[in-house]
């Protein structure tokens, strides 16, 4: 099955939070009918590439078989960490930088990584704010869970 799923992740007085994460998943039926469905989540404290990796990780969690997936994201340090095969490196070099200092948010990416494996992720950066309608869509839905009431203490991974 073919998947569209854009994301985008937010926080309000980054990175003391509060922020949220907003995705939108898309595929067609065998009849051509296309099917969507929207994701968001807020957190008290937070930073912007925390809620772009969440966002990210849920919406590959959402899928309940393996699927070809092209991932949007406005984020190019998510994108760029695939495409530019840093991810690789950095666990090559233990989870350190070339400058050897340890790689930030390391819990989120290696949720990503477990989210990603039994699917063919393609990530591809759209530009944020210029109009893309899922992409404002997602930033609505950040945004939208930043500022809501019921905000969670913490990032729980499954």
């Amino acid at each position: 099955m073919d998947v569209t799923i854009f994301t985008d992740g937010a926080a309000r007085g980054n990175p003391d939070g509060p922020g949220g994460y907003g995705v939108v998943l898309q595929y067609r039926d065998t009849k051509g009918q296309l099917h969507e469905k929207e994701l968001s989540c807020g957190y008290q404290k937070t930073t912007n590439n925390r809620m772009e990796l969440m966002a990210a990780i849920r919406g590959l969690e959402a899928l309940n078989r393996p699927c070809h997936v092209i991932l949007y994201s406005d984020s190019k340090y998510l994108v760029d960490a695939f495409n530019q095969h840093w991810i690789d490196n950095w666990q090559k070099a233990g989870w350190k930088k070339s400058d050897k200092k340890p790689v930030k948010n390391m819990d989120l990416w290696k949720a990503l990584l477990r989210a990603k494996a039994p699917h063919e992720v393609e990530f591809c950066w759209v530009k944020g704010h210029d109009g893309h309608p899922e992409n404002e869509r997602c930033d609505q839905l950040a945004t939208g869970a930043a500022d809501g009431e019921n905000l969670l203490e913490d990032v729980e991974l499954s």
